[in-house]
């Protein structure tokens, strides 16, 4: 089975126009049998996006089209391809409530969903971790070193498989060293193969999936998936279940570096 299962969609407010047939046909065309689209879940209403545009989050007036839409091309699909309809969700600390409110209402509607860190707590502010090397190389200046944001995210990425966020809460934890996408720009060398060990580990332990993700191949400061290769073979290793994902915002990024993740 060739499955990806982590896809964003014209429904992304930072993304493309790409037609979700578009995608659908690609995955069928590549031989891809299961795909998932994980649109980026609204954010919660409390919350106050802290990027430029404010547009991390799926406009909350289209999560229902969005869900009718592929509800029509699952039927339409059928003989063809599995299509999942899923959400990438944010896990955002202090905001756990508010996000089980949501899932409460709408995770009936879930066949698949991915629980992602993007934004990071410090004091009473946050901040996009993987927005633009400048964001991150002044967060790490605020706090105090690129490791202190590096042990800041992996605490993030622990509290949210410990969080309780009720029955619909995602199974499968989204990119776990997304906080390596603009590592080649702060160019200091962070050992953090023990932490990111301990989040596989505690996934493992805890019944979740990892998000094997291979965007970050393509991202400019990154150059390698999340996780790195050594800890895609630790998590092989402790058999942590994996899903490969794209994490493509566009038609021309779908199943970007799928030969590369499996014949390494």
């Amino acid at each position: 089975m060739k499955r990806d299962g982590h896809i964003h969609t014209p429904y992304c407010p930072h993304g493309t126009t790409d037609l979700l047939t578009q995608y659908i046909e690609k995955a069928i065309a590549e031989n891809f049998t299961d795909i998932t689209f994980t649109e980026h879940a609204p954010l919660p209403k409390s919350f106050i996006d802290p990027t430029p545009k404010k547009d991390s989050g799926m406009n909350p007036d289209y999560l229902m089209p969005y869900f009718n839409e592929l509800k029509q091309l699952q039927k339409k699909y059928e003989q063809d391809i599995h299509i999942r309809i899923g959400l990438e969700v944010d896990y955002i600390a202090g905001f756990e409530k508010e996000t089980t409110i949501f899932l409460n209402q709408y995770g009936q509607f879930l066949d698949d969903a991915i629980l992602s860190v993007h934004f990071l707590k410090w004091q009473d502010t946050y901040v996009c971790i993987d927005y633009s090397p400048e964001t991150f190389l002044a967060f790490a200046e605020k706090i105090g070193s690129v490791e202190d944001v590096y042990n800041l995210y992996y605490n993030t990425v622990l509290q949210s498989i410990h969080a309780n966020l009720g029955q619909y809460k995602p199974k499968r934890i989204g990119h776990p060293s997304l906080v390596h996408k603009f590592q080649l720009a702060h160019n200091e060398t962070i050992d953090d193969t023990v932490r990111i060990q301990q989040v596989l580990a505690e996934m493992k332990e805890y019944g979740y999936e990892l998000d094997l993700n291979s965007a970050g191949l393509s991202k400019t400061f990154c150059k390698e998936p999340y996780p790195p290769f050594s800890l895609i073979d630790y998590a092989k290793s402790i058999h942590l279940p994996y899903v490969f994902g794209s994490d493509a915002h566009s038609v021309v990024d779908l199943h970007q570096h799928y030969n590369v993740i499996f014949t390494k």
